[in-house]
């Protein structure tokens, strides 16, 4: 009885294979602009693309990240800068590679630049501990998209916008997990939207992956500075306990992750390149085998497992 299942599962996952090694040609004269280049998945994604012979546009957001950026490739990456949570360098930087891509248009836009924001409880929050995050993961993201749209219409080319498995499963409360829903909405509705100009967008998840060192280390240091500052009342109702106890938690989480950064630059790679590129993509084993699986399980059960990483407030109903 099993036999003919495990045969035509067999089958299935061949011709699935089959089908997305499928790679397209002449990717040397195929123009794609990157954002976030200074560190991490967008620097290693611009020198990966750079060794296959591609047309890469870097945007760092300094000077520095630019300039080191140039002198570890080849005459063919180009660099800028660009800030995707300011209209005006957005516009800029749309100005600059039309100029450079010509009547041949953009074939691909990698959404990579984002930041972590502030890992800290709501009600340790305010407005302004927002909207920062949520200007350059989402808005930023958005901007940059429909600015380069007349651009990548011309290529029917290819939009890869990089979420995380935060998008799927609000890990640590804070800003970061919301930029990254707003992600994974555009993300969906972008790729249903362009589907008859010939554009097809890809959504790449990744799991815990150490990338800015400097930004991750400075995560524990925020979430502390911000304890400081918070009104007498809110910290005898969380309590010191429940303070040191989460800077715990989140200085494991933050430091777990894996140094593998072509477990996500691949997928990328695999977006822009491939004849049938996938909707998803899934980078890390953390992602693939636990959160991931974990966001179809039914609500209570994620409360239950996520919660004993949540410790109690002082002043919580007992």
């Amino acid at each position: 009885m099993w036999l003919p299942l495990l045969v035509i599962m067999g089958l299935l996952l061949l011709y699935r294979w089959y089908r997305q090694s499928h790679i397209l040609e002449n990717l040397s004269d195929k123009y794609v602009f990157i954002t976030g280049c200074d560190s991490g998945f967008g620097n290693v994604l611009a020198k990966q693309l750079d060794k296959r012979g591609m047309k890469v546009l870097a945007a760092c957001l300094t000077e520095t990240g630019a300039e080191d950026l140039k002198r570890e490739t080849s005459s063919r990456l180009q660099t800028r800068t660009l800030d995707v949570s300011d209209s005006k360098s957005v516009s800029s930087a749309a100005q600059w590679v039309s100029r450079v891509v010509g009547d041949r248009g953009l074939w691909g836009l990698v959404n990579n630049a984002g930041i972590p924001g502030l890992f800290a409880p709501f009600g340790w929050l305010k407005k302004e501990d927002l909207l920062k995050v949520m200007d350059v993961n989402l808005l930023g993201m958005i901007d940059v998209t429909l600015t380069f749209l007349p651009l990548l219409r011309k290529a029917q080319g290819r939009i890869v916008n990089v979420s995380s498995v935060a998008g799927r499963l609000p890990l640590v409360s804070g800003p970061y997990s919301l930029s990254k829903y707003g992600v994974e909405v555009f993300s969906d509705n972008l790729r249903r939207e362009l589907k008859d100009f010939g554009i097809k967008v890809s959504i790449v998840e990744p799991g815990a992956f150490k990338t800015n060192i400097a930004m991750l280390s400075s995560v524990g240091k925020n979430v502390e500075d911000k304890w400081k500052t918070l009104p007498a009342e809110t910290k005898k109702i969380y309590g010191e306990q429940y303070f040191k106890t989460y800077l715990d938690n989140l200085n494991q989480l933050v430091t777990s992750g894996t140094s593998k950064i072509y477990l996500v630059t691949n997928c990328m790679e695999h977006a822009l390149t491939a004849r049938h590129p996938w909707t998803r993509y899934c980078a890390g084993w953390d992602a693939k085998l636990f959160f991931i699986p974990l966001s179809y399980f039914p609500t209570f059960i994620i409360d239950y497992l996520l919660s004993r990483y949540t410790p109690k407030p002082a002043q919580a109903m007992q």
